[in-house]
């Protein structure tokens, strides 16, 4: 029996805000010296604890706030639980926050190789591959031309062929279908179908609930960092749209 993609066992986490107030930089720095400084934690997600196999699409649904763009980093291996145990077998493609890691003042070329390499893949690969990536983002004529000079969708588009160049075993996925214009919106989406076609199991957060009953074999409902139900796409989804309607 193969194990799971996915394994997340009773993960929680925490951010630390500061409860103390300094007016100036010099006074947060006294604080600091005198151990004057407070914190307290927020709890983005509390007591998760999901699977996922192979080639299986999980819809992750429920209201801003509720800790879904978190539990995406959690699995990309952005953000480690504070609590809990999380386990992602096999390549994984984030698509979350696509271009996160570019630079503006550097060639597509060279954040083409950087974001590759960020994202686990050699530099050498990354630069044999700039061409085609490039070329499937309709870029080619800009490769050369840095960030600063490319509009939203341009961006948006790079880090899309950037994060899906290679065929992942998990994909990631927050909210990167409502990118970009119709054209961008529904090449991602034909690329997206391939790699789940071939076998990727997928993590897909999306406030489109028509998207997660098209294509989740399951949908989870988070609300305040906490699972609120888990099953049949339909019955997560008529439970959510009721509580929200």
């Amino acid at each position: 029996m193969n194990e799971p993609a996915i394994e997340v066992h009773d993960a929680s986490l925490a951010f630390r805000l500061s409860r103390s107030r300094a007016g100036t930089f010099k006074e947060a720095a006294i604080q600091m010296v005198k151990r004057q400084v407070t914190y307290e934690k927020l709890w983005a997600l509390k007591g998760v604890s999901l699977q996922i196999s192979d080639g299986e699409v999980l819809g992750v649904i429920g209201p801003n706030g509720a800790g879904k763009s978190t539990l995406m980093k959690m699995l990309a291996r952005v953000l480690p639980p504070t609590e809990g145990r999380v386990v992602v077998r096999g390549t994984v493609a984030p698509m979350i926050e696509l271009g996160a890691g570019f630079s503006m003042e550097l060639t597509a070329y060279e954040n083409i190789v950087m974001y590759g390499t960020l994202l686990g893949r050699q530099p050498d690969f990354m630069r044999e591959r700039a061409g085609e990536i490039a070329h499937w983002a309709n870029l080619d004529d800009f490769l050369d031309v840095p960030l600063r000079s490319y509009s939203s969708g341009m961006l948006a588009r790079l880090g899309f062929a950037v994060a899906t160049d290679t065929e992942p075993d998990v994909l990631i996925v927050d909210e990167v279908l409502s990118v970009g214009d119709a054209a961008f919106q529904q090449k991602s989406a034909q690329r997206m179908s391939e790699m789940i076609d071939d076998g990727a199991s997928v993590v897909l957060v999306s406030h489109n609930l028509g998207t997660v009953l098209e294509i989740a074999d399951r949908a989870m409902w988070l609300d305040q960092g906490l699972i609120k139900l888990e099953g049949d796409p339909a019955e997560v989804v008529a439970a959510y749209s009721a509580s929200v309607g």
